[in-house]
């Protein structure tokens, strides 16, 4: 399982191309900030808050695939905790620290903003998890206009020092499974997938990248 290839490389690119799709920044009534394992997430909903200081932020997430048995407190509690160290004011924040996935974070936010909000929430998410955000927004949020956007981050800025980008392209290739799958369960819309984010999908599952593939078909 070799992360450094140059058409391994070439596959990744083309995953990253998919899910880390970001849309332009918008007026917006508020920010979602969705909980991860990347605190930078925090960090750009932070600067976002700041740069448009009239909506409130949520920030939601308790514990999900990357954080369970990893964090001590929920994503939700330690993203917030950076927004404020960032300077954002604790009263615009509201934690949402009951979501385990993101059709809850986007779902339990619509629970907490749907009545107020008239004009556009902008969802803050991990680069590679932009597309995902975006297809599910319609189900569990219908009628809502939305952006999504993420910290600006390349592909080797996951890097990590032990694993290389395997971490990230375990990520990418379960991600897109659950992009194919979703929709007919009733979880996301349909994504149009283009030919070589499908090619690579395939190359990188035979090259042993599965780790983040459903169970059933792992």
């Amino acid at each position: 399982m070799d992360s450094s290839d140059s058409q391994t490389r070439g596959h990744v690119e083309a995953l990253w191309s998919l899910h880390a799709r970001g849309d332009n920044l918008p007026e917006t009534d508020a920010i979602v900030c969705l909980g991860s394992y990347d605190l930078r997430v925090a960090e750009r909903a932070a600067e976002l808050a700041i740069s448009l200081p009239r909506p409130d932020v949520v920030v939601t997430g308790a514990y999900g695939n990357w954080t369970r048995g990893v964090f001590k407190e929920t994503e939700a509690e330690i993203f917030g905790r950076v927004l404020v160290e960032r300077g954002v004011q604790p009263s615009r924040i509201t934690l949402e620290t009951k979501a385990t996935n993101i059709g809850e974070n986007i779902a339990f936010t619509r629970d907490l903003l749907g009545p107020r909000i008239a004009g556009t929430v902008l969802f803050v998410t991990k680069p590679q998890t932009q597309m995902r955000v975006r297809a599910t927004i319609p189900v569990q949020w219908p009628g809502v206009r939305a952006a999504v956007t993420a910290p600006p981050l390349a592909v080797d800025d996951y890097r990590s020092a032990d694993e290389g980008l395997a971490p990230l392209i375990n990520e990418m290739v379960g991600d897109l499974q659950r992009i194919l799958i979703y929709p007919e369960l009733g979880f996301q819309v349909r994504v149009d997938v283009p030919p070589e984010a499908m090619a690579a999908f395939e190359f990188l599952k035979l090259a042993g990248f599965t780790r983040h593939l459903m169970p059933a078909t792992a």
